[in-house]
């Protein structure tokens, strides 16, 4: 489903209200991070460029200058021990719950990200527009951006306050002073035009980041292994990433002069103008005037220097805060999107009939409709096939019974109300679905199995009865740990690699599992030849005897054990019956069961 942008005037402080969002995501994910985060920088900065370097050099150079006793030197220093012990101790205990803090950060965020992408309606997981808006909003914990915002914006904190403080001194000394600090006004500026250039080279590159990610990815998953020895795919890859390598590079180009030019402008007027004038006027009140002490012309340089500094950081705090705050917009803008499929609020109660009613469906983006008013019924107890060509509308009638998506016109009803009234978690577990293009993950056969972790003794029981119905049971009893048995060898070097047929029978092993009303089985024998194919309908067939059950397949195995058939062409059903009324009427049905009989034929004699 595609993402649309809005295109209207872009509001009004935007940057405030992105930091706003991000100061709550994080005091929400992490309470207490940002607190801490501002005790450790004032701490630091309160004591390093005010109290060490300005407070105890001043009351150091007067006592000096004054002839000062042996005991008020050390006092003095005593002083500044126990300071420094303070703003030590500050920092090392803030640190500490930092860690604990950005710990839970992790989590939380990554929690209710992994919820919210969970939740996101299926077609945006078929919108590259939507993979690029998840990556940015992943980015914050990858990237930890969500750690570069805490830290600027407490370093803007401390960096303020301790600035007053330096300024409140600097005009007890000479007020003029200040008016040499106006020109570094101009870094707060220019570096706010650097953070936006800098967000907006960020975003250009995302989708080349992503790109560039899929190409490292694919080139150790398993799945692409053996296409990866014995084709030449792994050139086309490595294109496709030297392409996305120098996209990124002419957009770095594009921007890092600018980026350059505008660095070189806050470093002249943020630290050398600054600087220069303030040591002339100085030398000058000292030398010509005389008007200025000795501690308070060392003490004025110094003050100057870190006032500079205070102002440098504050501008690229403030910078960096905003270029920061981008990122959580990306992540506001994923988190507040709305699903368009609705959940109603019926619960769903046990299937008694299923039925399409002049139901038309065009995918997102196309012109053509996948369904082009659909129109059949399912009673409960009925063993279905919907068969057809590749590209007939099967799997799209399951993406729609399951309400992946909805209807573009016309009405699916389930016990005969409309879908949409009911509850979608509620309806789903009424529902059990096996896919053609099943997954098995990298956990026990157990858990792949339930689709959950063991909870209880009676687990056990239902996932070896669900692996006996699926025909997989002595496969599994013959590994080192049975059930617990983890597949793949991704994390586990003990772990197990299954056949693709023996793992399509993993995957029908979690319908058995499950406490379903309806089966729907999607190319559920893709894996297997025709003959293996045969036997296993017959063994489901039996097994879901007192089930309603949809079997979608392009192969005939299935609709000759079944009820009733629905056969479909370019989104609708064309013929409708049992196997001998179809093979009776001499229509399509009965031409490609002939092509495939004969074909069964010729596998028998080959196994003979």
């Amino acid at each position: 489903m595609k993402i649309k942008q809005k295109k209207s005037k872009k509001p009004k402080f935007t940057a405030l209200k992105n930091s706003f969002y991000a100061i709550k995501t994080i005091s929400k994910c992490a309470p207490g991070l940002i607190i801490f985060r501002i005790l450790t920088q004032t701490s630091y900065w309160f004591f390093t460029a005010f109290i060490k370097e300005i407070l105890f050099l001043k009351l150091l150079l007067d006592l000096i200058t004054s002839g000062g006793s042996f005991k008020e030197y050390v006092f003095l220093i005593l002083i500044f021990v126990g300071a420094e012990l303070m703003a030590t101790g500050t920092d090392c205990l803030s640190d500490y719950f930092i860690g604990i803090k950005r710990k839970s950060f992790y989590k939380n965020l990554n929690d209710r990200i992994f919820k919210k992408a969970v939740e996101t309606d299926m077609s945006c997981f078929e919108n590259p527009d939507f993979y690029d808006k998840y990556k940015r909003a992943t980015e914050i914990i990858t990237e930890e951006h969500f750690d570069e915002f805490a830290y600027y914006l407490s370093s803007f904190f401390a960096g303020g306050l301790t600035g007053i403080f330096l300024i409140i001194y600097v005009i007890t000394i000479d007020p003029k002073i200040l008016l040499i600090l106006l020109v570094s006004v101009l870094v707060l500026l220019l570096e706010a035009v650097k953070g936006k250039i800098q967000v907006k080279k960020d975003r250009e590159m995302t989708t080349h980041k992503r790109s560039k990610a899929y190409v490292k990815r694919t080139l150790y998953l398993r799945e692409f292994a053996k296409d990866m020895r014995t084709s030449d795919i792994f050139n086309v890859l490595h294109e496709r990433y030297k392409i996305a390598v120098e996209k990124n590079r002419e957009i770095i180009k594009k921007y890092g002069i600018k980026i350059a030019i505008l660095e070189t402008l806050s470093g002249f007027f943020g630290k050398a103008l600054p600087v220069a004038v303030t040591y002339i006027y100085a030398a000058f009140r000292f030398v010509i005037r005389k008007n200025l002490a000795v501690s308070d012309f060392s003490v004025i340089m110094t003050a100057m220097s870190n006032l500079k500094d205070v102002f440098n950081d504050l501008g690229e705090a403030l910078s960096c805060v905003r270029r920061e705050s981008e990122y959580f917009a990306n992540l506001r803008e994923f988190m507040e999107y709305e699903t368009k499929i609705k959940s109603g609020n019926i619960k769903a109660e046990e299937f008694q009939s299923l039925e399409f009613k002049n139901v038309s469906f065009s995918y997102p983006e196309s012109d053509k409709k996948s369904l082009n008013n659909l129109n059949l019924k399912i009673e409960k107890g009925q063993t279905v096939a919907v068969v057809g060509k590749n590209g007939a509308g099967k799997t799209t009638f399951v993406k729609l019974l399951l309400r992946f998506y909805d209807p573009t016109d016309g009405i699916i009803l389930y016990n005969g109300k409309d879908i949409r009234v009911y509850e979608i978690n509620s309806l789903r577990q009424q529902l059990s679905a096996v896919f053609q293009d099943y997954q098995v993950f990298a956990l026990s056969v157990g858990e792949n199995v339930l689709c959950r972790e063991e909870e209880n003794i009676g687990d056990k029981e239902l996932i070896l009865n669900a692996l006996k119905k699926a025909g997989i049971y002595d496969k599994v009893e013959k590994m080192s740990y049975k059930e617990n048995t983890i597949l793949t060898r991704e994390f586990d070097e003990k772990g197990v690699g299954l056949s693709g047929g023996e793992q399509q029978k993993i995957c029908t092993a979690r319908m058995f599992a499950k406490n379903f009303q309806l089966a729907i089985l999607d190319e559920p024998s893709s894996a297997l030849d025709p003959i293996a194919e045969y036997k296993m309908y017959e063994s489901l067939i039996e097994e879901t005897k007192d089930k309603t059950v949809i079997y979608i397949s392009h192969r005939l195995s299935s609709a000759v054990l079944s009820d009733k058939i629905y056969v479909f062409e370019n989104g609708r059903v064309t013929e409708s019956g049992t196997h001998e009324e179809l093979l009776a009427s001499g229509g399509s049905y009965c031409n490609l069961f002939t092509l495939q009989a004969s074909s069964y034929n010729e596998n028998e004699r080959s196994v003979i």
